[in-house]
């Protein structure tokens, strides 16, 4: 029962951590630049496109799609900032959350530029003329979460975002109230699994409502923006798995060896019975009754004690990380109640079902002999 509560320990732990990394990432990557992003082909290619307009018919129906939960104009702005004599290399992304000349700054660039909350600081554009902006820090992000999610996870950890107000972002382009460069569609949590399907579906009614003197938007999911963030993850899922399928192997074997011993003490008592007239079926049913009340003792003790510790690392963080390796300053969890659940019905299944080898030895016992023994 140990040995079977000790493996569903690391079961139920192994779903929980890869559904919490799972979900902390995918909410990171929605906040910093939405599920599907609608990019000017300016941003990509060199054209004379122009930007795009939220006024625009198409962006309203896409709004209307289901597990749609939010449609936010941004402008991304390469930049260099001074403060005193330290000069960093930033991406100024422009968001209606921020006012004019406010910036948020992530903890890492504050430290680098000592830099603190209502300082000032001189930003430099580079275009066909190089222009200067004096922002103030109204918010430092990041701090307290290890060398910054938000940086690590955005373009490759290679890049530094600093948020500003979209107004201020569309001055220096020179772009109307409603003109943006990037168009960004944030999905309902329970949507993103459909994430494919919903970024063909955003493509086909931006393509089906748009005006001829309109630009035609390039449309992407996150996964193809930060394709090394998914096929990142899609490993911790695949090492889940594998985890699933060794602690599934080592508690089946465990009660295999477990039920040899009581098939073996109990020689005797399955002579008498088999004596007596009951098959082989019924005597092995008894036996496995018998084990699988072993596994679910064990299966709940195990679940116990993980849905316990998940909730103490959810609540307090105490198990940390490197960011720099693990995109997360902590050990995340996520308690996913279907497929804790799966993973329990299916790894008892797999337990019951190596069982029936041990039960193989009941056809071998010859009654008259271990009845004359006894």
């Amino acid at each position: 029962m140990v040995a079977i509560a000790v493996s569903y320990l690391v079961m139920i732990l192994a779903v929980a951590i890869s559904s919490g990394y799972r979900e902390e990432l995918r909410q990171a990557i929605s906040l910093l630049s939405g599920d599907i992003i609608l990019d000017s082909p300016s941003r990509h290619y060199s054209s004379d496109a122009g930007p795009l307009s939220l006024d625009a018919e198409y962006v309203g129906k896409i709004r209307q799609i289901n597990g749609v939960d939010a449609v936010e104009g941004a402008i991304y702005k390469a930049g260099i900032i001074k403060a005193g004599d330290n000069i960093s290399g930033v991406m100024f992304k422009g968001v209606p959350q921020y006012d004019s000349l406010c910036v948020a700054i992530p903890a890492s660039l504050a430290d680098q530029l000592l830099l603190a909350q209502g300082d000032a600081m001189t930003a430099y554009f580079v275009g066909d003329k190089v222009r200067a902006r004096k922002f103030r820090v109204k918010e430092i992000y990041g701090r307290g979460r290890g060398d910054d999610l938000y940086r690590t996870v955005l373009m490759g950890g290679n890049t530094t975002v600093v948020y500003a107000g979209l107004s201020d972002m569309q001055r220096l382009d020179g772009l109307g109230p409603d003109e943006v460069s990037s168009i960004e569609v944030r999905l309902e949590p329970s949507a993103r699994e459909s994430l494919d399907l919903l970024t063909q579906e955003t493509a086909f009614v931006a393509s089906s409502y748009i005006s001829e003197d309109e630009t035609i938007p390039v449309v992407a999911s996150s996964k193809r923006r930060y394709p090394q963030i998914y096929s990142w993850l899609d490993l911790v899922d695949f090492n889940m798995l594998v985890l699933l399928v060794l602690m599934t192997i080592v508690a089946g074997f465990n009660m295999i060896s477990g039920l040899l011993i009581l098939l073996f003490r109990s020689t005797s008592t399955i002579g008498i019975l088999k004596a007596m007239g009951m098959g082989n079926r019924a005597i092995a049913g008894i036996f496995l009754r018998l084990s699988s009340r072993h596994v679910l003792w064990g299966m709940a003790i195990g679940n116990a004690v993980a849905l316990l510790f998940c909730l103490v690392q959810g609540t307090t963080h105490f198990i940390p990380l490197n960011p720099e390796n693990y995109m997360l300053s902590y050990v995340p969890v996520h308690i996913d109640i279907p497929s804790i659940l799966a993973a329990d019905a299916l790894s008892w299944l797999v337990i019951m079902l190596l069982l029936l080898i041990p039960c193989l030895f009941i056809s071998r016992v010859d009654p008259a002999k271990t009845v004359k023994a006894e």
